[in-house]
């Protein structure tokens, strides 16, 4: 074995001899991805369920009765009576409900001459987003109630099209389906760039690095030391988010495994490669998580399409998610989980991941010195 081996060899069991004992970076490589997951996983929803609704009949009978038991028998809302629309409105300015239907006194007039009629609703519009939702399930329960009452009646008093929409690769319309899989991206942004600028940041605090720069070791393999074990770490923290995923929260897989972990891999070298590019500019811990939290993970969850999406942001700011890391692992991650090996979507962005990996590591290996200014 030559001198550079030997060297490299000693480096690498230097570096797993001191994860061993340092249970920070094991923190960071299982527990906090976990603590994530389970939190933002059970914490971060787009499916409002039992929302308080205001629901005012102004004469009841058995038209209104049948609607409002429609109403009842979803899980979306919550229906509380009121027996004027002045008490309703006053409970949704204080916030006892998120939402009013009104149903008039000439609702079953209109309903059995005309064969529908137009109800009353209010809804909270502080949160633009649930209201939106929570229209949209009216209308569901709405055009639910017209098509049962019409197959009641028969075809002649029916209405003329019935709407069965399919929804494909996520037939459940769950955000926790949508979002989770984005989580791992999340996870693993912030556990790379930590696992490296934090652990490099410590030992520059505690002098230990100056010695390992005192020795015949190249800073290639001084690098090269510091990547392959939390690489190892890392992979291993996303092995243990996905299967999470599935048997936890019920998501499905419907792509490939080794697919999966290629892209992983790629992504966790960008993530690592940041982690060594604020190791050389930070050399304490706290500074160094602050500017990893600052430039990995507030990026990775805004700008990803994790949450928000990025087709629907201005140019400018579309023009600044495609330098995210994050938003070509996201984009990998919901089509694995929901669609499977769509080519299409997978190979782009795997390259594109390449590219930000080489990157990110040739910066780290040109910033790097061994000196110690």
């Amino acid at each position: 074995m030559s001198a550079s081996l030997e060297r490299l060899a000693g480096l690498l069991r230097k570096e797993a001899l001191q994860i061993m004992r340092d249970p920070s970076a094991l923190a960071i490589a299982f527990l906090l991805p976990a603590m994530l997951l389970v939190l933002f996983g059970y914490g971060v929803t787009l499916d409002p369920h039992n929302v308080p609704l205001a629901v005012v009949v102004e004469r009841p009978d058995a038209l209104t009765e049948s609607f409002v038991a429609q109403l009842r028998g979803t899980s979306y809302f919550t229906p509380e009576s009121f027996l004027s629309i002045q008490a309703a409105d006053r409970a949704l300015h204080s916030r006892q409900v998120s939402g009013i239907v009104w149903l008039r006194e000439n609702f079953t007039r209109r309903v059995l001459s005309s064969g529908g009629a137009p109800i009353g609703v209010f809804v909270n519009g502080v949160d633009a987003n649930t209201a939106r939702l929570i229209e949209g399930y009216l209308q569901q329960v709405w055009a639910k109630w017209l098509v049962a009452r019409g197959r009641s009646l028969g075809s002649a008093r029916g209405l003329p099209i019935e709407v069965e929409p399919r929804v494909r690769f996520n037939p459940a319309v769950s955000s926790r389906d949508y979002l989770v899989p984005g989580l791992i991206a999340l996870v693993m942004t912030l556990t790379g760039a930590l696992l490296t600028s934090l652990v490099i940041a410590r030992e520059w605090e505690r002098g230990t690095l100056e010695a390992l720069m005192a020795t015949r070791a190249t800073i290639q393999e001084i690098l090269l030391a510091k990547l392959v074990p939390n690489f190892v770490l890392g992979m291993g923290g996303m092995l243990a988010t996905l299967v999470l995923a599935v048997t936890l929260f019920g998501v499905p897989f419907r792509g490939s495994l080794l697919v999966l972990t290629g892209a992983s891999a790629l992504f966790l070298l960008a993530a690592l490669g940041m982690g060594l590019l604020i190791s050389s500019v930070a050399r304490n811990q706290f500074v160094a998580g602050q500017i990893a939290v600052i430039a990995t993970f507030l990026p990775a969850f805004i700008l990803s399409g994790f949450v928000f999406d990025i087709g629907s942001m201005p140019w400018g700011i579309r023009l600044l998610t495609h330098i995210v890391a994050a938003r070509y692992f996201v984009a990998i991650l919901q089509s694995e989980f929901l669609a499977g090996n769509l080519w299409s979507v997978i190979a782009p962005n795997a390259v594109a991941l390449c590219v930000m990996a080489v990157v990110f590591l040739g910066a780290a290996r040109l910033r790097a010195r061994k000196r110690l200014d």
